[in-house]
């Protein structure tokens, strides 16, 4: 199992089939996702669109995000799900991985300080 220098929380990801209040859209996945900094526990909810390019467990399962400031390091040996992508603009780079099991969501962000959503 791969590891990497000690990342900070950022959110949990959970799938829904409900339209959010403030969803916003990710070309990318063809997803719309709530604002994690939001919800008081850090809860992004996930509302794929049919024709989504994701497929397996990310469609289904909820997810833990870190962030993290080498997207590459921080994937290392771990099972690759989705390969890194931009989201917002460039206002973060993502990948999703497997670790013992568990979904994980490295997030590199383009500010490490922000504090926002795109």
């Amino acid at each position: 199992m791969g590891g990497f220098e000690r990342g900070q929380f950022d959110h949990i990801g959970v799938v829904t089939e409900e339209h959010q209040h403030g969803e916003t859209w990710v070309e990318a996945t063809r997803v719309w996702v709530t604002n994690p900094r939001a919800h008081s526990h850090h809860v992004e909810f996930l509302r794929f669109e049919p024709d989504t390019p994701v497929t397996g467990p990310l469609r289904t399962d909820p997810h833990v995000a870190y962030r993290v400031t080498d997207l590459e390091a921080a994937i290392g040996d771990d099972e690759v799900l989705l390969e890194p992508f931009v989201v917002g603009d460039g206002f973060a780079r993502v990948a999703f991985v497997r670790v013992g099991g568990a979904l994980v969501e490295y997030m590199e962000y383009a500010d490490p300080n922000e504090e926002g959503w795109f």
